[in-house]
């Protein structure tokens, strides 16, 4: 089982990497072109809506609800009741969400009142946000879908095509932004129409190889279906929970607003390069254990669940960890060889590195949320990640105020930094409580071995610490240099430290084959 695991996250993480390193470029050609300021600002909060809202209802709430249920049906019932169950599912959920679809549409000057309330007293750019609103909104309604087909592919198996489907949003941001952006009267708005092609693309895309597993027909409203109820309940409760750290990254958009133009675009640059290691292995090996606990559990297999979980954290601090240390460690160098070009300035660079040092602390506990979440989740219990994120929330919010306001009142530089900290903060609350009701209910009981696991783990980071700060130097060297130095190295700073890291850890006794198996140490 957990060879078939870890084949699985490795083809998830390699189609996620693409998708990722893709995404970066992305990222480099809007910093180049567009810079950070207002225009990027109002196309970033634009985004960030439907982008937040699809967090919650496709790849959190939903799915997190749909994939039980699904993994259920297959294991209970014939093929033909899993097809019209997908069938019901698909038209119920996209009836709801053209609805929704149509209110934010229609309303959008109001949620960026709500959701950028410091672009009201700009009119240009309020106005500006408004306009790419309209545009970028029908995204919901097309990567929901596309979550409910990639959610149909992952329990059966078919990881790697939903984990290809994100490189679609970002060819075709980088294709509006080069060819179409010139040809707009005001240029960042083809980044709105570069979202609203993804969605309608990456939903056909997928629909050939769900009709490929003989699951496809034609969407039927049926909101009184068991099955569909069965869904809609794990959802609303999972809408909140699944999605704490993204609440908090809105709210910190929320308050960034507030702050000095170019706030909003430091945490998004920031935010993006903690994305890519948690994406690339924190969500692809979530993707990939919960349709196995999701089994495991409904074949009432409590000892192999347990073991999933157990071998699935030990992965956490192994991969985890490093990548922190390096995104601490690297946030200068990283934003420089990345961002620093055209419009993008050394302010822009050094500003965004606090926001991104702040972050990486938190890394460890927007992985540890991502998968012991499914622990809770493959057991059909929504309500107990619920509570704990409620109490995860207030605690982040209760942060900024720590952290943002005493900036503020003396004039200190990075005000937005403080928003990150919290976010940080607020993770690893998330994933302590998450840990301890999964010990309370007796459903993870840990293997042994972590005592020596921890001990190895921290003097390989140590290691791996200590050889990058030295190959990396100064930050204003990093900033004179052109872009092949600079690439060169940093390549040469990330490949010493994984090579230090993984020498390391063979030294202190630690062989592929021990993790391999869940459970061992």
């Amino acid at each position: 089982m957990s060879r078939k695991l870890i084949r699985s996250t490795a083809v998830v993480s390699a189609m996620t990497m693409v998708s990722r390193v893709l995404g970066f470029v992305r990222d480099m050609v809007i910093a180049r072109i567009f810079g950070a300021g207002m225009g990027t600002d109002a196309f970033f909060v634009a985004f960030k809506i439907p982008n937040f809202l699809r967090r919650l209802f496709a790849e959190g709430a939903f799915s997190q609800a749909f994939v039980p249920v699904l993994s259920e049906y297959r294991s209970n019932r014939g093929q033909e009741e899993v097809r019209q169950l997908i069938q019901r599912v698909a038209g119920t959920l996209g009836g709801i969400l053209f609805l929704v679809t149509l209110a934010g549409v229609l309303a959008a000057p109001l949620l960026i009142m709500l959701f950028a309330p410091g672009f009201i007293d700009e009119g240009e750019k309020f106005r500006l946000a408004a306009d790419m609103l309209r545009v970028t909104f029908p995204y919901l309604l097309f990567i929901s879908l596309t979550a409910l087909a990639g959610g149909v592919l992952n329990s059966y198996g078919r990881f790697g095509v939903p984990a290809f489907t994100p490189v679609l949003l970002n060819v075709s941001m980088i294709s509006v932004a080069i060819w179409l952006a010139p040809h707009m009267e005001q240029p960042v708005t083809a980044l709105a129409w570069g979202v609203f092609i993804a969605g309608v693309a990456q939903l056909a895309f997928q629909l050939p190889f769900v009709a490929r597993l003989g699951l496809l027909g034609w969407p039927r409203w049926s909101w009184r279906d068991a099955g569909v109820r069965r869904i809609v309940d794990l959802m609303l409760p999972a809408i909140f929970g699944s999605s704490v750290a993204q609440i908090n990254l809105l709210f910190d958009t929320l308050l960034a607003s507030l702050l000095v133009t170019g706030s909003v675009s430091w945490l998004y640059y920031s935010d993006r390069l903690v994305e890519f290691p948690l994406g690339v292995f924190g969500i692809a090996l979530a993707t990939v254990i919960l349709p196995s606990l999701s089994r495991q559990h409904a074949s009432s297999s409590p000892e192999q669940f347990s073991r999933t979980l157990d071998w699935a954290l030990r992965w956490v601090l192994l991969v985890g960890t490093p990548c922190s240390v390096g995104l601490f460690i690297l946030a200068g160098p990283m934003l420089t060889t990345l961002f620093q070009y055209g419009e993008f300035s050394a302010v822009d660079v050094q500003m965004s590195a606090l926001s991104l040092m702040a972050y990486a602390l938190g890394l460890l506990g927007f992985i540890l949320v991502k998968v012991l979440a499914p622990g809770y989740y493959a057991r059909q219990d929504t309500r107990t990640p619920v509570r704990i994120g409620v109490i995860a929330m207030l605690a982040n919010m209760g942060l900024n105020v720590l952290f943002v306001l005493p900036l503020l009142w003396f004039d200190l530089p990075g005000p937005h930094a403080g928003l990150a900290l919290a976010t940080a903060c607020s993770a690893f609350l998330n994933a302590g409580l998450l840990f301890r009701g999964l010990r309370r209910d007796g459903v993870f009981r840990a293997r042994p071995g972590w005592g020596r696991l921890l001990l190895r783990v921290f003097l390989a980071n140590l290691a791996l610490a200590l050889t990058v700060m030295l190959a990396a130097g100064d930050l204003a060297a990093w900033l004179e240099w052109g872009w092949l130095e600079r690439l060169v190295r940093l390549a040469l700073c990330i490949g010493a430290g994984a090579l230090i890291y993984g020498a390391a850890l063979w030294l202190l006794g630690i062989r592929p084959a021990q993790l391999s198996a869940p459970g061992v140490g």
